[in-house]
């Protein structure tokens, strides 16, 4: 870097510092002692902080309120007014933000009316579509929506989502400024794309005195995109004066109301932050009891099928067998998962989670048999509509490795259940990766983030199920242990690895292969000589090379407890190297697993092993003196001679 380059990403940096700092007089000193084209770079040039803003001196005064900075460079230097950068709010990465949407982020009414008056686009979105006007709705700045409406913002405008100022508004509890959105003709029956409309997002947090004003408007109770009405979701999130509100609508039917005292009872008895088991059976009784309301036309319940996770109990379908269960606290919670099932159904993405939390709940009293049960089958359901499990499958590698620290017996089919439900989660993942129409809506970087995750879990997963044979002296049965083959074999067919390369058996041979802490680390622990063979036995590749072209061997050699834990060097080297793991294979710093070796007892086991074949000593020659052979040989022999040293020249 030049002393001139240095010299000017200084006071670029001086600049705009003294922008962000609201120090209007230094700013101005440093400005105007520069050329024009200077000052023209130092005014529209972005600087990246360490938090990961990039703005101009412009977006970042405007951003925090710094209206005398602000209205100096719009009238002394002229600034673009346009320009986007990415700031932060609350935690939350906004990119293309413009200085005016910064100022109505922020809540700088000064600062906006001094953008606005200098021709700033009152309706200039940023990445994601979101307006000036969005951010004041979020906010909840009656004083910013007005100001910007009466200069031309439109309020009609969604983001990519498609959803408008009014919902975002709905959603927050801003009273005030839905009911200006409405009287300045907002459409309250507008649908975002997952088809919920303003009141779905009032209902849903709770905010009845919004509910009563976008009714008050027009607003039509219509279904989202899970087939859940406004009603539906204020039960579901348990808004009992949501419920209370809506069921006495006269478009809301008899039955509707029914179904939504019972979802909001249901929702009560297992919902992890407003769990009520007096008010759960006070609104199943009060459904149960409309459902008898009318001896003329009793309107009886369509049970379905007992759930075998929920000990397959069979719905109340009178008063008196309702009123039977009214202090039994497990009976009214399993009526309450069956409901929960019913009336939401399968398909629809907020069932598992109370599943999950009356799971947990057995789990911190020991009941491990009936928390598995529930995970399996919230797991399922996730499954079934193609919902991430990750968090899902963690969750089974603690308690698996819980039950087993604890002596607690863990049935072997049960964590091939979650074997299985890992490797479809896997082969999603690389499926996702290799979509050549991808999804727009997916982050690739979150699906790579997401499989990494499923990787380490389910090697997690690989471990608890090599314990739990080697703990259990029993024979299990045999068709159960094909499957766990087969499934693993499955596994190892679809060659996943994290971003550096590493595959499941680096990472099991792999001292530096993180744990997780919350129990896990009670059972898992690396190098584990258990999991390698079962991997090596059901096909993982011995010779696959990581980014720098370790193979396992080359890991394993790297471990820094020979003495202590010799039986498992010593068992890793030699499935190694019995399974074909070649001793020459070079990686990027031209080591094979014998130069890489960090210690003597590592270099004794390989020395004892070591049987160069005729193949190898002619495809290192090969690569020693630099031969052609691409082409010159056949294919199967080019990755062969490729594995003996980094391909300096191929052609």
């Amino acid at each position: 870097m030049t002393e001139e380059t240095e010299i000017s990403q200084s006071l670029l940096n001086r600049v705009y510092y003294a922008a962000r700092d609201g120090m209007a007089i230094t700013l101005y000193a440093l400005l105007s002692a520069r050329f024009s084209d200077q000052i023209d770079y130092l005014i529209n040039q972005k600087v990246l902080e360490e938090d990961g803003q990039r703005c101009t001196p412009l977006i970042v005064a405007a951003r925090y309120g710094h209206d005398r900075v602000v209205k100096m460079l719009l009238e002394k230097f002229k600034p673009d007014l346009e320009q986007e950068g990415t700031v932060k709010f609350d935690g939350n990465v906004i990119e293309g933000a413009s200085a005016l949407w910064c100022a109505a982020g922020a809540g700088h009414l000064n600062v906006i009316k001094t953008l606005v008056k200098a021709g700033a686009n009152v309706n200039h979105p940023t990445k994601s579509n979101s307006t000036p006007l969005r951010a004041a709705c979020f906010d909840g700045r009656l004083d910013i929506v007005k100001y910007l409406t009466d200069h031309n913002a439109n309020i009609h405008i969604a983001n990519k989502y498609n959803n408008t100022c009014l919902m975002i508004a709905a959603y927050k509890g801003h009273l005030d400024v839905v009911s200006f959105l409405l009287e300045n003709e907002a459409n309250p029956n507008e649908k975002a794309h997952c088809g919920a409309t303003a009141l779905h997002f009032a209902a849903e947090c709770g905010h009845y005195n919004i509910v009563y004003e976008l009714l008050r408007f027009g607003t039509k109770m219509t279904k989202n995109v899970n087939g859940m009405t406004p009603l539906i979701v204020a039960a579901d999130r348990t808004r009992m004066e949501v419920v209370e509100c809506l069921v006495e609508r006269d478009e809301v039917t008899k039955e509707e109301a029914i179904e939504a005292f019972e979802l909001l009872g249901a929702s009560y008895a297992n919902d992890k932050d407003n769990y009520c088991i007096i008010r759960a059976y006070k609104y199943l009784h009060a459904a149960m009891e409309l459902r008898f309301s009318d001896p003329n036309n009793i309107i009886p319940k369509k049970v379905d099928e007992p759930i075998s996770a929920y000990e397959n109990w069979r719905e109340c379908e009178t008063l008196e067998r309702l009123e039977s269960i009214k202090n039994n606290h497990n009976a009214i919670h399993m009526e309450s998962l069956a409901i929960r099932e019913r009336i939401l159904g399968t398909h629809n993405p907020e069932v598992p989670h109370p599943i999950i939390f009356r799971g947990a709940v057995y789990a911190d009293n020991a009941r491990f048999d009936r928390c598995i049960d529930l995970w399996l089958h919230a797991l399922k359901l996730r499954q079934l509509n193609n919902i991430s499990v990750v968090k899902d499958l963690l969750r089974f590698a603690q308690v698996f490795s819980q039950m087993i620290h604890v002596g607690v017996d863990l049935q072997f089919s049960q964590v091939i259940n979650v074997l299985e439900a890992s490797v479809i989660e896997l082969g999603r993942n690389k499926a996702k990766l290799k979509d050549p129409d991808p999804d727009p809506k997916e982050d690739p970087d979150q699906i790579i983030e997401e499989m990494e995750s499923n990787i380490t879990t389910t090697l997690y997963i690989l471990t608890i199920l090599t314990t739990l044979m080697t703990l259990n002296k029993k024979e299990y049965d045999e068709a159960d242990v094909n499957k766990a083959h087969y499934l693993v074999h499955k596994l190892c067919a679809l060659r996943v690895t994290l971003r550096d390369g590493q595959t499941l058996l680096h990472l099991a041979v792999n001292a530096k292969t993180p744990v997780d802490d919350f129990h896990t680390n009670d059972v898992c622990k690396f190098p584990c000589a258990a999991t390698a063979k079962l991997l090596i036995q059901c096909g993982a590749d011995v010779n696959a090379m990581d980014s720098k072209r370790n193979t396992p061997l080359h890991v394993i050699v790297g471990y820094h407890k020979p003495i202590s834990d010799f039986m498992t060097l010593h068992s890793i080297i030699m499935d190694l190297i019995e399974a074909g793991a070649h001793m020459d294979t070079v990686n990027s710093r031209g080591k094979t697993p014998f130069n890489a070796a960090t210690t003597g007892i590592a270099e004794i086991i390989l020395r004892t092993q070591t049987k160069l074949s005729l193949k190898c000593m002619a495809a290192k020659a090969v690569k020693t003196y630099n031969l052609s052979y691409c082409g010159n040989v056949p294919r199967t022999l080019e990755s062969f001679i490729e594995l003996h040293g980094p391909g300096l020249n191929q052609g």
